[in-house]
């Protein structure tokens, strides 16, 4: 598959259906993995939450050999303020779903404790990112969209989305009436790959109109994701991307 580009700042891959579009997604944690192993002696990656990336590392433990994850450091892209135990946690199901049975070593996985103290708790994960993964630039990071346009937990008319002194925040999400711990876009943006997958025929009109529409992240706040430097790279199914312009060219 071949990936093409919407502009300077965003690259894009669609497939037939989220099955093959899951299958891509592994290909590409493994290889953005095993390429950053074999010039580093480490893989640094921020994981997401979500349906999508659940399926991803299902994928993932079933090809626990395509990579030596004892040279893996887990991070994540955000957290929702619950204990890990909780079902709504993304530490939870990561764990759950691949990691735990994964070699990863324990020291090499870094939860983000939103539960409790979620501000102070906040600046203790961006002091471990900058003190462990280097120069704070993420191998990979793995980012979802809701049907609102947010990612991570960088909501829409939030506090988050303009915080541009921090790399890690605790931020306040009206709409769920509840806090979150989140990366930032500097932080999300110094990160030398960037994935985002994108399925189902929920986010195609939102999807398409992130990406024909004019700058204004304050109202769709994935818009403000990708840069020259590292472009993001959206993940879509063909349901996701049938209202892209470039979609008909495309296929």
């Amino acid at each position: 598959m071949k990936i093409q580009s919407f502009d300077d700042r965003r690259n894009y891959a669609i497939f037939e259906n989220k099955s093959e579009a899951i299958q891509f997604a592994a290909d590409h944690f493994l290889e953005t993995a095993n390429k950053a192993i074999k010039a580093r002696g480490a893989f640094y990656v921020a994981l997401s939450g979500g349906s999508s990336p659940k399926a991803i590392f299902e994928q993932l433990l079933a090809r626990k050999d395509a990579c030596d994850f004892t040279k893996v450091w887990l991070f994540w892209g955000d957290e929702r303020a619950v204990p890990p135990t909780h079902p709504d946690s993304n530490y939870k199901m990561a764990m759950e779903t691949a990691f735990s049975q994964l070699p990863v070593p324990k020291e090499q996985i870094f939860r983000m404790k939103a539960e409790h103290f979620i501000e102070k708790n906040a600046l203790a994960y961006e002091k471990t990112i900058t003190e462990i993964v280097p120069d704070g630039s993420f191998d990979l990071l793995m980012l979802g969209m809701g049907e609102d346009g947010h990612t991570a937990s960088l909501f829409p008319k939030t506090n988050a989305l303009r915080r541009q002194d921090r790399l890690v925040v605790a931020n306040f999400v009206p709409q769920k009436n509840q806090w979150r711990m989140t990366l930032t876009f500097p932080c999300i943006n110094a990160s030398k790959n960037i994935a985002i997958y994108i399925f189902g025929k929920s986010k195609a009109n939102k999807l398409a109109e992130v990406l024909n529409t004019p700058f204004n992240p304050d109202e769709a706040p994935i818009q403000a994701v990708g840069t020259e430097d590292s472009p993001a790279l959206f993940i879509l199914d063909q349901a996701a991307g049938q209202n892209l312009v470039s979609f008909s060219q495309h296929s």
